[in-house]
Order: structure tokens, then sequence, then C-alpha cells
């Protein structure tokens, strides 16, 4: 009995296993086929987690993002919403609770930079504890409802920024819209449009033409042409039109333009016409009016008078009977007429009664029709005069322009009126620009304009004087002036000259007489001193070494200041002798870096650094190699001194021009002003505390004697640079 129950169960167990296979076939066939719609959507479906990230997807997905799937099982939905601000995000999202289906649109950014428009629908908690959403991309919606907006707004913005008028009515003449151009036209508040039609504004006598355009309108769809109309002022306009009808819904559209204006100038044109023909006979002027044939077609009183024939005489005539067609004046008139079409000019005309006349014309071309308008003026008696008044000026001209002197005329506000070419040249203004300056205000640029405003005559007065006159460049002069007033009407005269060079030649004049007498004081000084000297060197030599060691401190002393005279008279005896000169051909950058390893022991006790700076390939030089080295120390010695800090020391060397190099030192000292950078060079003249100004000075001269030159440039507080140039050859 047992094992029959037994049996049963097994039977029963069995059946149920079988229903279940069954049931379990059919759900992996439905799986199956789910899965398969699924990963052949169209549109993208995708299983997130609690924080967005990418848990399964189908190929829609794939191709949506542009990644492959483990790519994108790698990323979060976030990484894509980098255009979207964090506070819309967590918007976005926010209101997305419980287990309800919510849609979303997103903008989202792809990693190879594409933007695109998604429509995410999602479904919190679909699968388990994960969401399921699916992803449409709208992108190309989006820019179709773009554009249609843009076109709309075109549109509008046609319709109402349109300088002409447009309005829209239907077939009765209702208005149903219209711009503001319309309304304005019209006079029509945009408010009120609707209650106006079109036969509102039409006179009486006119609604012939307004029936006219209906008529056009039905039969072939479009009318235009001019129509009057009446303002409700009572102001009368002309208006311009092109309709069309059925534009939209069987409505009218017409663009009405105001032509009033146009046609009250036509009518102004016609009245000016009338005019000129009454100036045209009644001119004092001679008229002629011809055709491309030369032939004269129509002519005034004064042309009559002037030629010496009747009207009709005239108009038998060709112009060129009147003129000597192989003279050079007249081929160059005629040349240049044909060119531009119209000319001012003069020509000898000869008279049929055989007299010349000089004639001053004005000449156009295609005034009408393609003739040819000429209005002639007897100019025979004032060219005399002009030949006698420029024969005078030409004589004047002559002076003025030739003279050595810088010379200005100008009225009483010191305004310049004229200057000739060498007042120009010194005071380094061009012509166009000198008209417009002021003299006064010029020379005297450190007063007030109230001060030059009270009384000029302070600052000038009819005597020979010397001022410095300050180029916009910087460059200052030594000007020597005089004045005269009241040489004519509002005019007075100013004749200067430059004696910059002059002042120059007697200052180094002066410095060359200095130097000659400290040459002659070295000769004299530095043989006697240095006797001495010896015999002291040699005794404190000896002193020394029998004497104890706590005063070798006094020793070292004294022997640094000996060796400090003995430097002194060394550049005494410079300039005391002639210097024996062997140029050789050098490279100026060795010579520049022997002088920075000289020097780099010293500059490293004070902290400084020497940079040195080599532009491009420095070709050799002719140069006395021991002579420029002692220059470079000199400089760089005094750029040593003046940065008691420390601090860097640029060193720049390039090639200028085909012909010249130049060597930059540039320290990061306490400066030089501007006064005192003109006295650099100077016997005894020297910045430093305890310097004799000899250094610099024997530096000078050795630039000097190597055909250079040495230009210094300093910013007190910055520092100073000196520029050696110096030329390649020593010609």
């Amino acid at each position: 009995m047992r094992q029959a129950i037994e049996d049963n169960e097994v039977v029963t167990l069995k059946k149920q296993l079988s229903v279940l296979i069954q049931e379990n076939d059919i759900l992996k066939s439905k799986l199956l086929q789910h899965e398969t719609i699924i990963e052949n959507a169209l549109d993208a479906v995708v299983i997130f987690d609690q924080d967005l990230n990418f848990i399964n997807g189908n190929a829609a997905a794939y191709q949506l993002f542009q990644l492959t799937k483990t790519e994108l099982f790698q990323r979060s939905l976030y990484d894509f919403l980098s255009l979207v601000p964090k506070d819309e995000i967590k918007q976005i999202f926010s209101d997305i609770d419980g287990e309800e289906t919510k849609s979303k649109e997103l903008v989202v950014y792809l990693d190879n930079g594409q933007v695109k428009f998604l429509e995410l629908t999602l479904r919190k908690k679909a699968i388990d504890k994960y969401d399921l959403a699916i992803i449409k991309d709208v992108s190309f919606k989006k820019n179709l409802e773009r554009e249609r907006t843009i076109n709309e707004q075109l549109f509008k913005d046609l319709f109402h920024r349109a300088v002409d008028g447009i309005v829209i009515f239907d077939e009765e003449g209702k208005f149903i819209d219209a711009n503001g151009s319309f309304c304005k036209s019209f006079e029509i508040n945009i408010e009120h449009l609707n209650t106006y039609i079109l036969r509102d504004f039409i006179d009486n006598q006119e609604l012939v033409k307004l029936d006219k355009l209906w008529s056009l309108l039905r039969e072939s769809g479009k009318a235009k042409g001019e129509l009057p109309v009446v303002l409700k002022n009572g102001q009368k306009k002309i208006f311009e039109f092109t309709t069309t009808s059925n534009i939209l819904n069987g409505y009218y559209m017409a663009i009405m333009r105001d032509i009033t204006e146009k046609r009250s100038m036509e009518m102004k044109l016609y009245k000016s016409e009338e005019r000129f023909r009454e100036i045209f006979e009644n001119a004092i002027d001679a008229i002629m009016i011809w055709n491309k044939k030369g032939d004269i077609l129509k002519v005034n009183q004064a042309a009559s008078r002037t030629f010496e024939l009747s009207e009709d005489d005239l108009v038998t005539r060709n112009i060129l009977d009147f003129v000597d067609q192989y003279s050079e004046s007249f081929k160059q008139v005629k040349e240049q007429y044909f060119e531009t079409g119209a000319i001012r000019e003069e020509l000898l005309f000869y008279m049929p009664n055989g007299e010349n006349k000089e004639l001053e014309f004005t000449s156009k071309m295609n005034i009408m029709d393609g003739h040819h308008l000429t209005i002639f003026r007897n100019v025979s008696e004032r060219k005399k005069m002009e030949k006698v008044l420029r024969e005078s000026e030409q004589k004047f001209r002559k002076i003025f322009d030739g003279a050595m002197e810088g010379i200005v005329l100008f009225n009483h506000s010191f305004d310049v009126i004229e200057a000739n070419s060498n007042a120009r040249k010194i005071l380094n203004i061009s012509a166009k620009e000198i008209i417009s300056v002021n003299l006064c205000s010029l020379f005297f640029t450190e007063l007030k304009e109230h001060e030059l405003a009270n009384d000029h005559s302070i600052y000038w007065e009819e005597k020979t004087q010397e001022i410095t006159y300050r180029h916009a460049n910087g460059e200052e002069k030594t000007l020597e002036f005089s004045l005269k007033y009241n040489i004519n009407e509002n005019m007075n005269l100013a004749v200067f000259r430059d004696v910059t060079e002059k002042r120059e030649l007697e200052e180094q004049l002066r410095k060359s007489d200095t130097l000659n007498v400290v040459g002659e004081l070295a000769a004299g000084i530095a043989h006697e001193i240095r006797n001495p000297m010896t015999a002291l060197k040699g005794f404190i030599q000896l002193l020394e070494g029998s004497v104890q060691e706590d005063f070798s401190m006094y020793f070292n002393v004294i022997t640094s200041e000996l060796s400090r005279i003995e430097s002194i008279i060394t550049e005494f005896l410079i300039l005391a002798r002639p210097q024996a000169i062997k140029y050789l051909q050098k490279n100026i950058c060795t010579i520049m870096k022997e002088t920075i390893d000289l020097l780099n022991a010293q500059a490293i006790l004070v902290n400084v650094q020497i940079q040195l700076t080599i532009e491009g390939d420095i070709p050799s030089i002719y140069c006395e190699p021991n002579q420029l080295k002692q220059v470079f120390i000199n400089v760089l010695k005094n750029a040593i001194e003046v940065m008691p800090n420390g601090g860097p020391i640029d060193v720049h060397i390039k090639q200028k021009d085909v012909e010249h190099l130049v060597v930059s030192i540039t320290d990061r000292g306490t400066g030089i002003s501007e006064d005192k950078i003109k006295r650099l060079g100077q016997p005894f003249y020297t910045t430093k505390e305890r310097g004799t100004g000899l250094g610099l000075m024997v530096s000078y001269k050795i630039i000097e004697e190597h055909r250079g030159s040495v230009q210094v440039e300093s910013e007190e507080g910055k520092g100073t640079t000196f520029h050696m140039t110096l030329p390649i050859n020593q010609k």
C-alpha cells in the first residue's frame, strides 16, 4: 500500500515537473522574443542603477552614445550632461520618485564633441532595484523646430521692420494686418486698423482706379501701379503699390511705398528746368551746348557777344573752328577732358574778326543725350594783371624759399601762416603740420596756456635772442632768432637759424682745452708721483716682513690704496701720451668672455651675475683688443659698483647692420638723471663718491679712436644701459 502511494506521488511530481518545464520553455521563448525586440528596437533601451550608471542596453543605445558596449557600461549618464548646469540636473531627477514613469528632455555632450537632444522616459525600479529608460534622439526634431522658429521670426522681422508699408486685406478691402511703416504712412493706430477699409482713403474722383485694381486682382491675381490716397487729416499722398492675391486664406497683400516726395521732387525738377532755361538765356557768362562732333547746337546771348557772331551764325559753326587744334595746350586739354569727362581750364580762342581772347571755360560731357555743356568767361585782362602779380610773387618766393635761415610768417595770435623749407627742416615739422602750429606754444612749451595768452611780448622782443627748442623725439636744438612785427596786416616775421652745431663746437673746443691742460698736468705729475710711489711700495714690502702679523691688515689697506693711486696715474698717462695702436682682427665675443671671466670673482663677492647673450653669428672686427678689454672692464666695474645689493648684469652683442655691431651692457643700479648723462665722459666728472671720472673719459676716447660711438640710456631707480657701436671694418 505504501509503495503504491509513493508511486502515485512520483507520477504526480513528474507531471508537475513536465508542466514546469513547458512553462519554463514558454518563458524562455518569450524572454528571447523580448530580448530580440529590445535589441532590434529603433529607440535606445537602457537599464540604470540608482546612480544612473549604465548596467545594460541595446544596440541602439551604443549607437546613440557612439560607444562600444564595454565602454558604455563603464560610464554614467551624468558624464554626458556637462552642458547642463548642476542645479538643473538635480532639478530634472529630483521629481522622479516612486515607480511611476516620467519623461524628460536632456542635452548631452558626447565624447566626440557632438551635441544631441534626447527624450528620456524613465521608470524607477522597473527591474528589481534597477531603473528602465527608453531614450529617443530628438535632435532632428529640435533643429526643425528651431529653424521654423527662426523662419517665423525672420518673417516677422521682415514684415515689421520693412521700410515700405505692408498691409493684408480681404476681398472687401478691410484691413486685416499691417506693419508699422504702413500705419505710420497712413497715420493709423494699429489698434484701430480693423475698423478701416481701403476705400476709406480713396478720393471719390479716384475710385475708378480702385475698381480697376480689383478687376486686375481677380483676373490675374496681381496688380501694381500708383494710387492717390487722402488721409483722415486731409493730407494727400501718392503710393506706388504691388499687390498679390490669395497669399493666406484668400487674403490679399499689398506692398506700398510713399512716393509723394519723389513726385514733388520731379515737379521741382521740372520747375528747375524752367529756371535753367531762364538762366541760360540771361546768363552773363557765355554758354554753349555742342555734340560729340563739336557742332554747336545751342548758345545764349552772352556767347554771341563773346564770340562776336549772331546766335544763328554760331549754331552753324564747329567749336574747333575757334582753337588751334595742333597746339600742345589744346592736345593736353582734350586728352584730360575725354579722360575725366569734365574740365576747368583756360585756352586761347581765335575770334572771326582776327582778335585773340584768353577764355576761361568749364566743360562737362554727357549732360543730356550725349551732348556737351561749356561755359566761357573772358579773362584776358585778368591774365595780364595776374602775370604782373605772379612776377612780383616769384621774386618774393625766391628770396623766401632760398634763404639760408628759417623764415616764418605768423599772425598776431602767433599762429603760423607759412614757413619756408629751412624753417620746417630746423623745426622738424612737415609742411602740412606747420600751418596748424602756434609759434609761441611751440617754443615755450613749459609755460601754461594762460601765461602765453596774457602777454606774448614778455617772451618775444624785436631783438636777436637764443632759445632752446625741443623736437617731438626729444632732441634739443639751440636757435638764434629775431622778430619783426606788423610787416603787413595781421602778419609778422620771424627769422631764425640753428646754432646748435656752432655751440657744440664751442663746447668741444672748451673740452679740448681742458684735455690739453689735463694732458700737460698728467705728463708733469705722473712721473713726479711714480718715483716716490715706487720707493713707498718697496719699503712697505720690506716693513711688512719685519712687523708682527697683528698689523698685516694695515699693510693690506696701504698696499691696496697705493695700487689704486698707481691705476689713476696710469689712466693719466693714457691721456698724456699718444698710444701706439696696433689693430688686429679679433672676435669681440671672445674679448667680452675674457673680460667677464676676469671680473666674475669680483662680481660673485657682491652677488652680481653677469649674463652674456650673443645674437646670431658675430663677425670679427679690426680693433685693439687690450683697449676694448679696458673699456669693457671700466663699464662692467661701474655696473658692479652701482649694484651693492647684487642682481643680474645683461651683456648683449648683436650685429646692427652690415657695417656695425653693438655691445650693450645693462645694470640694475640706481640709474642716472638725464642732465648727468650729458656730462658723462667729461674730465673729472663722476657719479661715484670716490670716482675720478677718468675711467669713462678714457673709455669714450678709446671708442672714439675705434671710429665708434657710445649712447647711454638710463631710468632713475631701474638701471642704466651703455650701447657701444663699433665698425666691423676700419676705413
